[in-house]
């Protein structure tokens, strides 16, 4: 039976039975409530003296949640959410060849929808919830809230405890989303479509939700100390390294070194770009979970490196080529919030600008000339801007963090970040190479060399842009 031709079959059946687990498996936690309930309520019957008065209920606890908290933290929902739709998608649908828009723009689409069905199902339960939050799991949590059962309007998760747990999961999941999708810039115009639905899932469940359990989730890095407020190693390094795993694996495009493989449209590209600049608000000053000063410290934070980084990138460039460009901007603008991530919620910003220097220049040099020396194709320089800047901005952390800003960096230490750093890339570079050789087994990893040059928007969707 040929994998590619009933992958679809399979995922249509796949989503009917996961329709059935989910309204069944929140059900017999239900009975078992209503169970218990009942027997309570008999019992309490039973010893009720009649003739005296019952004594008054104690009041009611107060709520936790704190409405302020709430609203900020469903705004940062939606803003990190636009990152990845329209805003990624956008931004590295303007940086490929015609032919590709298509289907570059279709990955970041349909990356949301699979990751957000994996983190109801299974995702969130196992990065953030504990059988016994007194003893977190070092390596996973728990699945006590796979289907996000037991998880009600009023509950709330401990790592956010002044907001819904509905609301929490909603947010951490726009993170899950963007992670897996940053990848695609390593592998653009030579993937298959198959393939890369397949790689995604398993990416998220075997690579995305042990490392955001260790970093943030009550696991072994977090407990070491490794700061990350954002996800330097969560997101960037961990995204930035499976995209150079990638990148090597498939190999170059082709005609890479002779085609001409310049972007489409550009002003695409800066429309991308500016929206992942807005969103990352919601994504930096976000992870506060909270809307107090330190949300507003890691906004400005953001602001300055992003700006800085921006600046450096484009210096950088017009000393070594003579002309500032567009592409070189934006993404210097990108290479600024990837550095910043780690280090928003605990640099102050003459930190934030420092950082967005030395990471605007060190991922210039990355992207356009440490590729070439090392000869892979990292098609949009996810490696280049994502691996490279958040390692950059996870070091910096260790050097900046400021105690004024945020207490949990007093004891900051550069040697604890590079661990974090270490672990996360060993992790991610060995899982995703295994990942692959999955893919390739089941589905194949690249098209034909025919369908390559006739381009992934027909061969692989049956579309094309007609401009």
């Amino acid at each position: 039976m040929n994998l590619k031709n009933t992958l679809p079959l399979l995922g249509l059946v796949g989503l009917g039975g996961l329709a059935v687990l989910a309204a069944t498996v929140p059900g017999f936690a239900q009975d078992a409530l209503s169970a218990v309930s009942s027997a309570v309520s008999t019992a309490s019957s039973a010893v009720v003296d009649t003739t005296t008065a019952a004594p008054a209920a104690p009041a009611a606890a107060a709520s936790p949640i704190n409405s302020g908290d709430t609203a900020w933290m469903l705004t940062s929902m939606a803003l990190v959410l636009m990152m990845t739709i329209p805003g990624l998608g956008l931004f590295y649908g303007g940086m490929v060849r015609k032919k590709n828009v298509l289907a570059t723009v279709m990955q970041s689409f349909a990356i949301t929808c699979i990751v957000t069905v994996l983190w109801f199902v299974i995702g969130y339960s196992v990065a953030f919830t504990n059988n016994d939050p007194s003893a977190p799991g070092a390596i996973l949590g728990s699945f006590a809230h796979a289907f996000l059962a037991g998880i009600g309007p009023n509950s709330v998760n401990g790592l956010a405890g002044t907001i819904p747990e509905n609301v929490f999961s909603a947010f951490q999941m726009t993170f899950a989303i963007i992670t897996p999708a940053l990848i695609c810039g390593a592998f653009a115009e030579r993937l298959k479509f198959s393939a890369m639905l397949i790689f995604m899932a398993l990416w998220l469940l075997l690579v995305y939700v042990p490392i955001a359990h260790w970093v943030w989730g009550g696991g072994f890095l977090g407990g070491l100390g490794v700061l990350d407020f954002a996800g330097g190693t969560v997101v960037h390094i961990n995204a930035g390294v499976a995209g150079l795993v990638c990148a090597l694996v498939l190999g170059k495009r082709k005609g890479f070194g002779t085609v001409n493989m310049a972007p489409h449209n550009l002003v695409i590209s800066v429309i991308g770009a500016s929206l992942l600049w807005v969103g990352w608000f919601g994504f930096n000053a976000g992870s506060e979970l909270a809307a107090d000063g330190l949300a507003g410290a890691a906004m400005i934070n953001t602001q300055v490196a992003t700006a800085a980084a921006a600046l450096a990138w484009m210096f950088a460039e017009w000393i070594v080529v003579k002309k500032p460009s567009v592409l070189g901007i934006i993404s210097g603008a990108v290479a600024g919030l990837v550095a910043v991530t780690p280090a928003s919620g605990f640099v102050n910003p003459t930190g934030a600008l420092i950082i967005g220097i030395v990471a605007g220049v060190l991922c210039y040099l990355a992207a356009a000339h440490m590729k070439k020396m090392f000869g892979y194709d990292d098609s949009l320089d996810a490696f280049g801007v994502h691996g490279v800047g958040g390692i950059i901005g996870a070091l910096l952390t260790g050097v900046f963090a400021d105690p004024a800003i945020n207490s949990l960096g007093q004891n900051h230490s550069i040697v604890t970040q590079g661990i974090g750093i270490i672990a996360t890339i060993v992790w991610t570079a060995v899982a995703s190479f295994v990942i692959l050789m999955i893919c390739k087994v089941l589905v194949g990893l690249r098209p034909s060399e025919q369908e390559e040059e006739e381009g992934l928007d027909i061969t692989q969707h049956g579309e094309s842009v007609n401009e």
